[in-house]
């Protein structure tokens, strides 16, 4: 499963992008199911976030959800803080 997360917005309006593959992962099956539940509660259009707060793209095997601070759901946040922290 390929993972991407793209952040904008913030104060300074710097983007950040990262990627996780969990092929050949040993924790791949919680990666699968963290991700699963945040695609399932993002939006199909980019929501209205809040002056200098940042707004996030996930992608999940070519599935692309929105989702805006500070509205994340504690499943999108964590897969999002995974990813950034993760992923080249």
């Amino acid at each position: 499963m390929r993972i991407q997360v793209r952040r904008t917005g913030g104060f300074a309006g710097i983007e950040r992008h990262a990627e996780v593959d969990t092929s050949g992962r040993s924790d791949a099956p919680e990666w699968h199911a963290l991700a699963e539940q945040a695609i399932a509660s993002g939006q199909g259009t980019r929501p209205a976030g809040v002056p200098d707060g940042f707004s996030y793209e996930i992608t999940v095997n070519g599935k692309t959800v929105y989702a805006a601070d500070p509205r994340l759901t504690e499943e999108q946040r964590s897969l999002i803080s995974r990813v950034l922290k993760e992923g080249a």
